[in-house]
C-alpha cells in the first residue's frame, strides 16, 4: 500500500469510536459509506499485535496482521488507509513504539487507550488504569511522538475532580499529541451515568489542540443533528460515537437514519466480502438488533452457525454463493500465476504415501479424533508417538501436514484452512493405509476407550464420581490410559 502523510486531521470530524468486537472492518467500511470522516479500530493489546505478522491478502485485497495460531487480529484496506486509526492497548513505551512502527504504513494515525475502564483493558495497567500514573502516559506518549510518522492521539476518560483533568490534559498536550479524545465520565461510571459536557467544554477551552467529544450516545445522539448539538454542548473540536453507531451506522448520515434491514444487509455484504468471522459479524448484528431479536429474523440469527446461514437469514444466500466463487476463483487465479506457491512441502517427499482427503468433523465422534487413533495405535505397537511436519502456503495461508510413523511418511494432497485440520487430515492417510480404524462414527472405538469403557463398568462408583468432577479432571482422567509422560492427544485436537 502506498503511504500518506501526516495530514490527518482532528477538527470538525465525525468518528467512529474504538469499539471491542464492533470496530472490525465490515463496520469501519459502513461507516465510512454514511459519512464517517475517521473510523477507530478496537483496541488492540501490544503484546498480542507484536506477535503478529504483516500479510498481503491478495484475494482479499487487504492487509491482514496475522497472530501466530492463524487468527486475523487486524484486517485494513486501502479505501479506508487515509482515515483508519489504529487504538493500541499498552502499558510500556518501548512496546507502543514497536506497535506503532509495526502498523504505521498501513494506518492514519495511532491512538493509545488511556480510558476504557474494563478489565480486559485496565488489566497489566492499560487502559483508565493509566489515569493514575500520569509519568507513565507522558513516556508513552512522548516516546510514540517523536519515533512514528503518523500523527498520535489518546483516548481518556476525567478523573474525579476537574482540576485533577485539566492537570492531566495539558500535560498530555506537551508531549506534542495531535488530539485528544475526552469521554465524558468517570472511570468508575458507566453508560446510564450523565455524560458531563461541562468537563469536556473545561478541557476544550484550556487547550490549543483539537479535543473529540465522546460519551454522548445514552443522553444526547439518537439522529445526524444530535452529534452537532453535543458539539456544542461540550467546545470540543469534533465529535467520536459509539453505541448510536453500532445500532445503527447510518447516524452519520446527513439524509437521516436508513432503515435497520437495509443497514444490516450492507454490513453483511461487507462481512462476506472481507471474509469476517461469522461469530464477529453475528455479534455486530445483535447489537443492531437490539429489541428485536426475539423477532422472526432475530432467532434465525441466533441459530445461524455460519457466514452462510447469516446471509440466508437476511434473504442474501444468493450472494453468499456469488461471493464464495469469486474468492475461490480469485485464489485459483493467483495460484494459477504462481504456481511455486501451490508446490509440495519443501522437504524431500520422495516415498510419501498420499491420499486426497480431508478431516470432516461432522463424521467423526466428538471424543474421537483420528490424530488420537493415530496416536493409540502406536503406544499399542511401541512405536514412537507420530511426528507431524507442517507447512503453510504463501498465498492463501492454507495449511499441509506430512505425518512421520515407523520411518513412513504420509501425507493429504488437500490443502486445509488450520493446521489442525492438515494434521488430522494426514492422520487419516496413514491410519487409511494401514487399515486401522480412524474414529468415524459407527465405527469400532479405539482400544483405549474400551478399556475406559470397561474401567467405568468393574467401578460404577468411580463413574458416578466423574459425573461430578469439574471438566480439567474429566480430561486428566480421560486420557489416564495413555500413561504419564506423553503429549495430550488434545494437543492440536
Amino acid at each position: 500500500m502506498i503511504e500518506h502523510s501526516l495530514s490527518l486531521c482532528y477538527r470538525n470530524k465525525l468518528i467512529l469510536a474504538p469499539m471491542v468486537r464492533v470496530g472490525t472492518l465490515p463496520m469501519r467500511l459502513l461507516a465510512l459509506d454514511y459519512g464517517a470522516d475517521i473510523v477507530y479500530c478496537e483496541e488492540l493489546i501490544d503484546l498480542k499485535m507484536l506477535q503478529c505478522k504483516r500479510v498481503v491478502n491478495e484475494v482479499l485485497s487487504t492487509v491482514d496482521f496475522v497472530a501466530p495460531d492463524d487468527r486475523v487480529v487486524f484486517r485494513t484496506c486501502e479505501r479506508e488507509q487515509s482515515r483508519v486509526v489504529f487504538q493500541m492497548g499498552t502499558s510500556d513505551a518501548e512496546r507502543a513504539l514497536a506497535v506503532a512502527r509495526l502498523v504505521e504504513n498501513d494506518v492514519a494515525g495511532i491512538d493509545v487507550n488511556m480510558g476504557c475502564p474494563k478489565e480486559y483493558s485496565t488489566k497489566g495497567g492499560m487502559g483508565a488504569a493509566l489515569l493514575s500514573d500520569p509519568d507513565k502516559i507522558e513516556k508513552i506518549l512522548s516516546t510514540l511522538v517523536k519515533g512514528t510518522r503518523r500523527p498520535v492521539t489518546c483516548k481518556i476518560r476525567i478523573l474525579p475532580s476537574l482540576e485533577d483533568t485539566l492537570s492531566l490534559v495539558k500535560r498530555i498536550e506537551r508531549t506534542g499529541i495531535a488530539a485528544v479524545t475526552v469521554h465524558g465520565r468517570k472511570r468508575e461510571e458507566r453508560p446510564q451515568h450523565p455524560v458531563s459536557c461541562e468537563a469536556i467544554r473545561a478541557i476544550a477551552e484550556a487547550l490549543s489542540i483539537p479535543v473529540i467529544a465522546n460519551g454522548g450516545s445514552h443522553d444526547h445522539i439518537q439522529k445526524y443533528l444530535d452529534i452537532e448539538d453535543f458539539r456544542q454542548a461540550t467546545a470540543a473540536s469534533s465529535v467520536m460515537v459509539a453505541r448510536a453507531a453500532m445500532w445503527n451506522p447510518s447516524i452519520f448520515l446527513k439524509e437521516g437514519l436508513r432503515p435497520l434491514e437495509e443497514v444490516m444487509q450492507k454490513y453483511i455484504r461487507y462481512a462476506i466480502q472481507y471474509e469476517n468471522h461469522y461469530t464477529n459479524t453475528k455479534y455486530c448484528l445483535c447489537q443492531m438488533l437490539r429489541e428485536q431479536l426475539e423477532s422472526p429474523q432475530g432467532r434465525l440469527l441466533h441459530a445461524a452457525q455460519s457466514s452462510q446461514e447469516i446471509c440466508e437469514a437476511f434473504g442474501l444466500g444468493a450472494f453468499y454463493e456469488e461471493m464464495t466463487r469469486e474468492l475461490n476463483a480469485r485464489r485459483a487465479e493467483l495460484l494459477a500465476r504462481t504456481p511455486e506457491a501451490a508446490a509440495e512441502p519443501a522437504e524431500d517427499t520422495s516415498g510419501v504415501i498420499k491420499m486426497a482427503v480431508k478431516f470432516d468433523r461432522r463424521a467423526y465422534s466428538p471424543q474421537i479424533t483420528p490424530k488420537m487413533c493415530l496416536l493409540e495405535w502406536c503406544r499399542k505397537e511401541k512405536l514412537a508417538q507420530p511426528v507431524y511436519d507442517t507447512v503453510q502456503r504463501p498465498l492463501d495461508r492454507f495449511f499441509c501436514s506430512v505425518v512421520t510413523v515407523a520411518e513412513q511418511k504420509y501425507q493429504s494432497t488437500l490443502w486445509d484452512k488450520s493446521k489442525k485440520l492438515a494434521e488430522q487430515a494426514a492422520a487419516i492417510v496413514c491410519l487409511r493405509s494401514r487399515g486401522l480404524p480412524e474414529g468415524r462414527l459407527g465405527e469400532e472405538s479405539p482400544s483405549w476407550h474400551k478399556r475406559k469403557r470397561e474401567a467405568i463398568d468393574q467401578d460404577p462408583e468411580g463413574s458416578r464420581n466423574q459425573e461430578h468432577a469439574v471438566p480439567g479432571e474429566l480430561c486428566k482422567k480421560l486420557f489416564v490410559a495413555l500413561g504419564s509422560g506423553e503429549e495430550s492427544p488434545l494437543g492440536g485436537w
